[in-house]
């Protein structure tokens, strides 16, 4: 088993690798440019491309901190995540690599599920460390842990109960400090799900539980259940529309409102206490957020301040928390030595019953949802500012993945991928830099919820079934007596995918299924 020194304790041993290492920061790349800057990740969970308003004109939602990443640095219109749901985004960011090549990550996993990221898997973590970097996660994890057991059977809640058999006082035998994170805090899974526990290191902070609701009461006076009651049962905390979270063991200080709150004060501590060890070596901050994913449980000072319902009002607390990370890199004076970057890990959960009842489209004119194989499943805003670096208000239409940090990652750092990893990554580096105009990107695999499988290539998207493939309905079509088999869609003029050309176009089809089903082999 695997166990990490809690990082306040490795101060000595940085200051040590600084100086060895300090002249790293002086190396320049041929236009005198830093190669090994801070990185920030910031990884928002269910936010939708138009809930940005700078990339929404008709966002109801007023995003001033996001908007200034925007002006300051550079954002991409056609970005999309590998898979239209958490675990296999999650995934696929960090490895460089196609969830559906794993069968452990393909899908969502519970939060007692075990690890996915295969043994020896190289992660942006692992390959940043390589390179120098002390390496941080602070937030949502997802990607399954090494659970104890008091009875030494696989860990599993009692049906009815929610109980569970995990022994919480032993640290979990598997967990970010395998995949090559120095330090790690984080929440097992989303905010909805099952056990509600912070981990430092690969330990429970508190190992003391007990039900949620011995602490939250099931339903309110007022509740009234809506669309998403669907996704839970009567043991279930539903108090209205997104607010929302499962039955499980709560660690007795733990309170699922404060939870994005902490995430932001452990990672400001984290980079505080970077800067304060003086070290020369670089930092990379991944912080992926359990919001705005159900429950919706905005801050009180942005409850009623958006015009998006409840939802808006917790994507304001998302943007207030990108400005206070601002904030703190100008503080810690490394605001120009730090690559700062937001994404989103799928499309938001946001029905056409939504959009109609407060006019706003959190997925900005893109057909579908979260989980979905259409685009709304799977397009992302990702905006990247680095002062002095990146040109401030650059757009581009260049095609990316969010698979594709870890070879531009690779190639900005100069630190060679391992042999066999991240084969469905492609560097976006020269975009970042302002050297080249075009994407090395020219087709791209989308994974939904169900399974459903669609490309992207030479400007049309091939759907190889019919129907949603997640949570709009239907999610999967048999086709009848004279029906198209499959979608395809003209990116170019008809960007909302309404126009199915399948059956006019059957080489179009039969070159890009035979595409599909190549990548997929690989």
């Amino acid at each position: 088993m695997k166990r990490l020194v809690p990082f306040s304790f490795l101060s000595p041993f940085f200051l040590l690798l600084g100086g060895f290492l300090g002249s790293c920061d002086a190396q320049r790349d041929g236009t005198d440019m830093p190669h090994r800057p801070h990185i920030v990740l910031i990884f928002a969970d269910d936010m939708g491309y138009g809930d940005i308003s700078a990339l929404n004109a008709s966002s109801k939602i007023t995003t001033p901190h996001l908007d200034r990443m925007v002006r300051e640095g550079m954002h991409f219109t056609r970005a999309h995540a590998s898979a239209s749901v958490c675990t296999p985004s999650r995934y696929g960011l960090l490895t460089g690599r196609y969830a559906f090549r794993s069968a452990a990550a393909a899908y969502g996993i519970g939060g007692f599920a075990g690890p996915v990221v295969e043994e020896g898997r190289e992660t942006l973590a692992s390959l940043l460390k390589r390179s120098g970097y002390h390496t941080g996660i602070v937030g949502k994890w997802h990607l399954g842990l090494g659970w104890q057991t008091r009875d030494g059977l696989p860990p599993t809640m009692v049906h009815g109960s929610g109980l569970s058999n995990v022994a919480y006082s032993l640290p979990v035998t598997e967990g970010p400090g395998d995949v090559g994170f120095d330090y790690s805090f984080i929440h097992p899974a989303s905010l909805d799900i099952p056990p509600y526990v912070f981990l430092r290191n690969h330990e429970v902070v508190n190992p003391n539980v007990v039900l949620t609701s011995s602490v939250y009461p099931r339903r309110r006076e007022d509740t009234e259940f809506s669309w998403d009651k669907k996704h839970s049962d009567e043991l279930a905390i539903y108090w209205q529309k997104g607010v929302w979270w499962r039955e499980g063991e709560m660690s007795t200080d733990f309170r699922v409102e404060d939870c994005h709150a902490t995430i932001l004060g452990e990672g400001l501590s984290f980079i505080r206490q970077h800067v304060s060890m003086g070290v020369a070596d670089p930092f990379f901050l991944y912080l992926p957020l359990t919001g705005p994913h159900t429950p919706w449980l905005p801050s009180p000072e942005n409850q009623g301040k958006s015009g998006a319902g409840v939802y808006g009002d917790f994507v304001l607390d998302i943007d207030q928390l990108v400005g206070r990370v601002m904030e703190e890199l100008e503080q810690q004076g490394i605001a120009d030595q730090t690559l700062l970057l937001f994404a989103s890990d799928n499309g938001a959960y946001w029905p056409e019953s939504e959009i109609e009842l407060h006019n706003h489209d959190s997925n900005a004119g893109r057909r579908g949802q979260k989980g979905d194989v259409w685009d709304g499943g799977h397009r992302v805003p990702l905006i990247a500012r680095w002062p002095g670096v990146i040109a401030a208000g650059r757009s581009s239409d260049a095609l990316i993945s969010l698979t594709d940090f870890s070879a531009t990652f690779s190639e900005m750092t100069e630190t060679a991928p391992g042999e066999g990893q991240a084969e469905d990554s492609q560097s976006f580096w020269s975009l970042l830099r302002g050297t080249g105009d075009e994407g090395m990107r020219t087709e791209m695999v989308h994974h939904s919820s169900r399974n459903l499988y669609s490309i992207r290539s030479g400007g049309w998207k091939y759907i190889e079934g019919l129907g949603s493939g997640g949570f709009t309905d239907p999610a999967i079509v048999t086709p009848g007596e004279g029906d198209p088999a499959g979608q395809l869609y003209d990116e170019t003029l008809d960007p909302s995918e309404q126009e199915n050309r399948y059956v006019q176009l059957p080489d179009v089809v039969n070159e890009l299924a035979s595409k599909l089903e190549q990548i997929r082999g690989k």
